[in-house]
């Protein structure tokens, strides 16, 4: 009788605990797919920033604000927002 009580036991203890690991498991996926989505928009924003065509500037201030968007790009890419790819394929729009 005692060994029916302890397999009954622990039988629900394992349960609980596969339980509770399933839980934590479906709360990171869903803490990462969140995440995921907001770094998502904001590659897609700073893409689209940097994608639409802007007009020529003159060369005193056009400078200032290459470099400026040039270190937005930067920053971005060292936050993980921007990939390696699409750091580089920004930073040549820019520059051509």
């Amino acid at each position: 009788m005692v060994a029916g009580t302890a397999s009954a036991v622990g039988g629900a203890m394992s349960r609980n605990q596969q339980e509770r690991a399933q839980g934590q498991y479906e709360q990171q996926q869903y803490e990462a797919a969140q995440q995921q989505a907001q770094i998502d928009a904001a590659a897609q924003n700073a893409a689209a920033q940097y994608a639409a065509p802007s007009a020529p500037a003159s060369a005193p201030a056009g400078g200032d604000d290459l470099i400026a968007k040039l270190q937005q790009l930067a920053s971005l890419k060292d936050a993980g927002v921007l990939s390696e790819t699409e750091f580089a394929a920004a930073k040549q729009k820019l520059l051509s």
